[in-house]
């Protein structure tokens, strides 16, 4: 028995969603059923870091997520260089920011 092809989904961004929102760190969480992707922004000289967005999903799609991130990051390095991951730059404990 054929499987019927799968439909293509048509995907709407409204205006507030195409502005989107900058993050600096994620905290992740998880139970059996679900991953927490909490998303937020440290500041410099400040010692709260706001959330700014919750993304709730289940770890099969998680897991899509990962692997997608990964193929993603990939054609970047290959277009720009290789990233440098947290523990390759300065030894300090700034997260990144200057003044």
């Amino acid at each position: 028995m054929d499987t019927p092809a799968p439909q293509p989904i048509e995907i709407s961004l409204g205006e507030k969603e195409a502005e989107g929102t900058y993050a600096n760190l994620v905290f992740i969480t998880h139970s059996q059923s679900e991953v927490i992707l909490d998303f937020a922004r440290a500041l410099p000289g400040l010692p709260k870091a706001r959330v700014f967005s919750r993304i709730i999903m289940t770890p099969q799609h998680a897991k899509g997520l990962l692997g997608a991130l990964e193929q993603n990051l990939k054609n970047y390095e290959t277009n720009f260089g290789p990233l440098k991951g947290p523990g390759d730059g300065p030894k300090n404990k700034e997260m990144g920011f200057t003044s």
